[in-house]
């Protein structure tokens, strides 16, 4: 890729991938655990939880459905084993604000939102001597049910769980269609680790690694060049271009300032128009972007196996000179993400995501690069507090989490978007998926080819250098993000919370300790002494006399 090329790319993409990066650890059907809004007084002191609605037709198990439980009534069992069956029966009348024409026995009674109080509803299906009552809410979406604020001492025995419309309107014909529908209400409680998670750290810190070497190698073929050209004639250096030989664009601090300011305000953008048509969009920039990274890192991979494909080049109109390895792949990158973009709803379509995003991710961190600590210390502590910002402190002004909202796609209609690594949990019995944002890779990993481009400049060793330490501090910081993610009952969290102190922190303690500071914070790289350069006498002399 060639300069030009380089900046357009970075120009369309990185924003999406900052603005989009957090927080880690959203979930497919979370809800909020909590709510400072409606506390918690005697009688109505219930935590919200998804509560499993299983039916049973005609003895036979039939559809599940999922509700919330309410603030008030009793608690729900956390095991199926443990959950009665009862029978399902209809509300007479239906909004269940007066008592039902028929006593219950233990039955489940199903009523409808409005008239009067939920905790009304409950009560009176209570006297009825119904065992729950699932109350079916006016909208699609789900509904926390909470006490009145003049509503005190409760005496509420039976548990009460709000259904979507939709979910209501199945069981409804299910009633009519059949002569017998039962069902068990239980809340399973959520796995403390989900293997998810340790495949979600290892894919992360895996494409660090990855872009981190490949960055490093370039660099330091570069510098190989540049000594060729030292050796051969360093008179003429001043007229080559092998300073910019490897293509990547340099962040400057007003770059770095003025590219989270950026972000927020299309993210600010994003909040205010999501829709469904916007999802398709950022899904066609995503599938866009994702065949050109995954374009970028086959043919760099490859063209180390078909050197003379690699090689060979044929103009082609508009584009200039193409190798012909890369008139192969591109056909490939495109069909993969066009396939992905069409059929990304499947089960198994989480696989091209992560594909896309990684091959976008190792690419971005070859094209974009860190110049020295000062700028990483400006653009990451810029991105710590936008991170916090926007995921707790926004609750101020907007009355809900801004980057949580955008990042499960909120108003759209659809599952969120696209610019996340995700794997489903695999034991969790919510299922949904164990996410990462792009931000929270991208970032750290801009931090992590710095200090590996140092080290081999600077002929380090592994252990004597900045990158083991850097990647380990980030291990570290992604894994406390899980631990809090868990401690804060599935609350999204802002991984750069806690990845940018163990990074940088460490980064910077550690070049102070060894004397590097400095060196590290102005050039971000090494002196190094060219053996080929000789000055003649009369340099030396016209030298001296400057001074």
């Amino acid at each position: 890729m060639d300069l030009q090329k380089n900046f357009m790319f970075v120009c369309l993409y990185a924003v999406v991938i900052l603005v989009l990066g957090s927080p880690s650890g959203v979930r497919a059907e979370d809800i909020v655990q909590g709510d400072d809004k409606t506390p918690k007084k005697p009688g109505c002191e219930n935590d919200f939880v998804l509560v499993k609605v299983q039916t049973w037709i005609d003895g036979q198990e039939g559809r599940e459905f999922v509700g919330v439980g309410a603030r008030f009534g009793t608690t729900i069992v956390s095991k199926e084993k443990h959950a009665n069956y009862s029978r399902l029966v209809l509300s007479n009348p239906r909004d269940c604000c007066r008592p039902p024409k028929k006593k219950l026995a233990g039955d489940v009674i199903m009523v409808e939102r409005g008239n009067c109080k939920f905790t009304t509803k409950t009560n009176v299906a209570q006297d009825a001597g119904a065992s729950a009552v699932l109350i079916i809410n006016n909208q699609k979406e789900l509904y926390k049910m909470v006490c009145e604020p003049d509503e005190t001492d409760l005496d509420i025995h039976i548990p009460a769980v709000i259904l979507p419309k939709d979910a209501g309107a199945s069981l409804e014909s299910m009633l009519f269609n059949n002569t017998s529908v039962s069902v068990q209400l239980y809340s399973p409680r959520r796995t403390v680790v989900d293997i998810a998670e340790v495949f979600l750290w290892l894919m992360a810190v895996c494409t660090i690694l990855i872009a981190s070497y490949w960055s490093a190698w370039s660099a330091r073929e570069a510098a190989i060049e540049r000594d060729k050209l030292f050796k051969d004639g360093p008179y003429e250096l001043q007229d080559t271009a092998i300073m910019s030989s490897t293509g990547a664009m340099e962040i400057s601090v007003t770059l770095a300032l003025l590219f989270v300011v950026v972000a927020s305000c299309f993210l600010l953008l994003l909040y205010k128009l999501m829709s469904s048509w916007l999802i398709e969009l950022l899904v066609i920039l995503f599938a866009i972007g994702g065949a050109e990274g995954l374009q970028t890192c086959l043919v760099a991979l490859l063209s180390r196996v078909f050197k003379s494909a690699g090689q060979s080049f044929v103009k082609v109109p508009f584009l200039g000179a193409v190798s012909y390895l890369t008139l192969g792949i591109t056909p490939f990158c495109i069909t993969f993400a066009a396939v992905w973009a069409v059929y990304r709803n499947l089960s198994f379509a989480w696989i091209g995501q992560d594909i896309l995003g990684i091959a976008l991710i190792i690419t971005v961190l070859q094209i974009v690069r860190l110049p020295n600590l000062m700028v990483a210390t400006v653009l990451l502590s810029c991105a710590f507090l936008y991170d916090i910002f926007w995921v707790f402190l926004s609750k101020m002004v907007f009355h809900e989490s801004v980057m949580i909202v955008v990042a499960r796609g909120d108003k759209s209609g659809e599952d969120g978007i696209p610019m996340l690594l995700k794997i489903p949990r695999m034991f969790d019995p919510w299922g949904g998926f164990s996410i990462i944002g792009f931000g929270d890779i991208l970032l750290p990993g801009l931090l992590m080819t710095l200090s590996l481009r140092y080290d081999w400049l600077a002929n380090k060793s592994l252990r004597a250098g900045y990158f083991l330490w850097a990647m380990i501090a980030y291990g570290l910081g992604l894994l406390i993000t899980y631990v809090a993610l868990n401690l804060m009952d599935g609350h999204g969290q802002p991984a750069l919370l806690y990845i940018v102190p163990f990074t940088l922190g460490s980064f910077v303690t550690l070049g102070l300790k060894r004397g590097d500071l400095k060196v590290l914070w102005t050039t971000g790289v090494s002196e190094r002494i060219c053996q080929h350069l000789r000055l003649h006498p009369d340099d030396i002399d016209e030298l001296s006399q400057d001074k």
